[in-house]
């Protein structure tokens, strides 16, 4: 009983007023990549099932675009896999937020997101922490699957969706959750600054979702702060 009584106590109204504005974002870039991978010759089917499944937007727009510009199933599947190993990092973060039990580890791994890790460490409190994963967690699953569905469902009805700018939604919901943190923390800015410098290099070189990897060499610098 108290367990539950601090969990609802921590999902306060900021909380769930930046989940929705995030899940806002989520579900219109679902929405997108329903459209894309449908309007790209592609069964209804294959976008649903690898949102389900997979869950993983940057993974899933390369797999898709691997497949569209006519590679095989283990190439995109390769693609997919090398730009969602950096959620194994996060993973790590967050393994005593998710919980302890086999059931609890199972869902939590699949709900590992950058929007979700992102909204589990910005809060200080171990219970808000764990309650934003969750909250995040599931409501993003919901509204991304939703989204994808929607759009696949649309198919060609919406043209070329890349002019609605919808690829910047995701990007510009991320810098919003992480500024306060890199403000407020000198460690975070010495490994975020160099990390987003190394990635915004590397971005005209390598595929899409790469950089995001590149950026990880800054948590190196992270311990070194901390422990200055």
């Amino acid at each position: 009983m108290r367990s539950t009584q601090r969990t609802t106590t921590a999902i306060d109204a900021e909380l769930l007023r930046d989940v929705s504005l995030v899940c806002l974002a989520g579900g219109i870039v679902g929405v997108s990549f329903g459209a894309i991978a449908v309007a790209g010759g592609l069964p209804v089917w294959v976008p649903v099932v690898m949102s389900l499944v997979v869950y993983a937007g940057s993974a899933q727009f390369s797999a898709v675009g691997v497949l569209l510009a006519g590679g095989g199933p283990v190439a995109a599947a390769a693609t997919g896999l090398l730009l969602n190993t950096r959620t194994a990092a996060f993973g790590l973060a967050v393994a005593g937020v998710i919980g302890r039990g086999r059931l609890a580890r199972l869902v939590g791994a699949h709900l590992v997101t950058d929007e979700t890790v992102a909204f589990a460490l910005a809060q200080r409190d171990p219970g808000r922490r764990r309650a934003a994963f969750w909250v995040s967690g599931v409501a993003l699953f919901a509204v991304w699957n939703a989204g994808v569905l929607a759009g696949a469902l649309a198919g060609t009805a919406l043209g070329d969706t890349g002019r609605f700018g919808l690829d910047a939604a995701f990007p510009a919901v991320l810098v919003a959750l992480v500024l306060p943190t890199v403000r407020s923390d000198a460690a975070v800015r010495r490994a975020a600054l160099p990390g987003a410098a190394l990635a915004l290099a590397a971005t005209p070189y390598v595929p899409a979702g790469v950089p995001v990897l590149l950026a990880l060499a800054g948590l190196a610098l992270y311990g070194r702060g901390r422990t200055a």
